[in-house]
């Protein structure tokens, strides 16, 4: 077993998360990252600008089961805004609003509503990272430099990705603070039960003709490996079509679905998102459950809206000798509008929740892995009508 793949990261070993347990909640795999140019150790953090920090960190501990963590604000000398770091497992969330009206927040957020801004990595060698990145062409937002406090000292560097998203590159093994200097520890115990434990992939969507870029500047810049790639009738209705490939760091611990819209009669829902956020940027999230009935059950209490899917998709027998037994009845499955698929390496279960913002742009996924390190193939299909559906009732399709 390789090096990378015998240590967890901060986020992982606070979470009590064992290799075992991520290698069925993520699909992590071996690597050595002596090989790599540009070494991910795993996720960091997602950022958000938000119209409403306040309540949306009550949303994400509410229904979400996040807890509260650290805070930074006016009080602690950041003027121009909130920020509310949140964690459940080994997932951090960073809610940020504006306070100031010159804040940056705003611009943000009145040309994407709410979004993410930042999705942050933490690397072993951010100098590394960054001269492998600025030598094959990235634009480089901040070079490398560091903050420090009582705690400790975080090195960090930025790059810019798709849109107005950045990759933020942290390395905070000298740091034991509840996040990084400026923030104080914020106790907020989550107010529902835990509904996920770990990160599995961020959707990036961009624009027409442009997927193929960003998927060699992963490839490039960041030294990811192509896992997977949805053209044609793969990825297809009769309505609308999309073209997908997904690049991956080389322990699959960080995984970036990029999407794009393709020719069709109308409108899909990557060129919907890509009207209504003002261009390219992160879609959707997946987060990685080990009981996806419990964590759907609780989301819906809770008043999370998820994707229908008609109950043909559960009567299909192609379905049923294609998925074979899982761990629960499918009759179960069908109850909460779960999706289904197997591939060689084992099956999945997964959901989608609608928008949850005001905008038709980010959304979540839940997935539950037995095996499989695939992203649902074989429900794309189902999926996209059932996104056309509600497209159709918003008038946008």
């Amino acid at each position: 077993m390789t090096e990378l793949a015998t240590r967890l990261t901060d986020a992982e070993r606070l979470a009590e998360l064992d290799l075992d347990q991520l290698r069925q909640l993520v699909g992590l795999v071996d690597h050595d990252p002596s090989q790599d140019p540009f070494p991910v150790s795993g996720w960091d953090a997602v950022v958000w600008a938000v119209g409403n920090a306040v309540q949306t960190t009550h949303f994400f501990r509410s229904a979400f089961g996040m807890d509260l963590v650290a805070y930074a604000g006016p009080e602690t000398g950041l003027r121009d805004r909130h920020s509310f770091v949140l964690e459940a497992g080994a997932v951090r969330f960073v809610i940020e609003g504006a306070v100031a009206p010159d804040s940056p927040v705003v611009d943000h957020h009145a040309r994407h509503g709410d979004g993410i801004t930042d999705i942050a990595l933490e690397v072993p060698d951010v100098d590394k990272c960054v001269a492998h990145a600025e030598a094959q062409g990235a634009t480089v937002l901040a070079a490398p430099y560091e903050i420090s406090d009582e705690h400790g000292t975080v090195r960090l560097a930025a790059i810019a990705t798709y849109g107005d998203t950045r990759h933020t590159l942290v390395d905070r093994s000298r740091y034991h603070g509840p996040y990084l200097p400026g923030y104080v520890t914020r106790e907020g115990k989550a107010l529902g039960p835990r509904t996920f434990q770990a990160l599995d992939h961020v959707v990036g969507n961009v624009e027409l003709g442009r997927m193929d870029e960003w998927v060699d500047f992963y490839r490039r810049v960041m030294g990811f490996t192509n896992m997977a790639e949805f053209i044609g009738d793969d990825i297809a209705t009769d309505y609308s079509a999309l073209m997908s490939k997904v690049v991956a760091s080389g322990n699959h611990r960080v995984k970036f679905p990029l999407n794009e819209p393709a020719i069709a009669k109308k409108k899909s829902q990557i060129d919907e998102y890509l009207e209504f956020y003002g261009g390219p940027g992160a879609q959707h999230l997946a987060l990685a459950t080990t009981d996806i009935l419990a964590a759907v059950d609780h989301l819906r209490a809770a008043g999370i809206e998820f994707l229908n899917t008609p109950d043909s998709y559960y009567e299909d027998p192609e379905l049923r000798a294609r998925i074979g037994e899982v761990r629960v009845p499918v009759e179960e499955l069908q109850k909460r509008g779960i999706l289904v698929d197997r591939d060689e390496d084992g099956y999945l279960l997964q959901i989608f929740t609608k928008p949850v913002g005001d905008r038709p742009t980010v959304f979540f996924e839940l997935i539950e892995r037995h095996g499989s390190l695939g992203f649902g193939k074989g429900n794309f299909k189902a999926l996209f009508e059932a996104i056309e559906r509600e497209q159709e009732r918003r008038g946008n399709l």
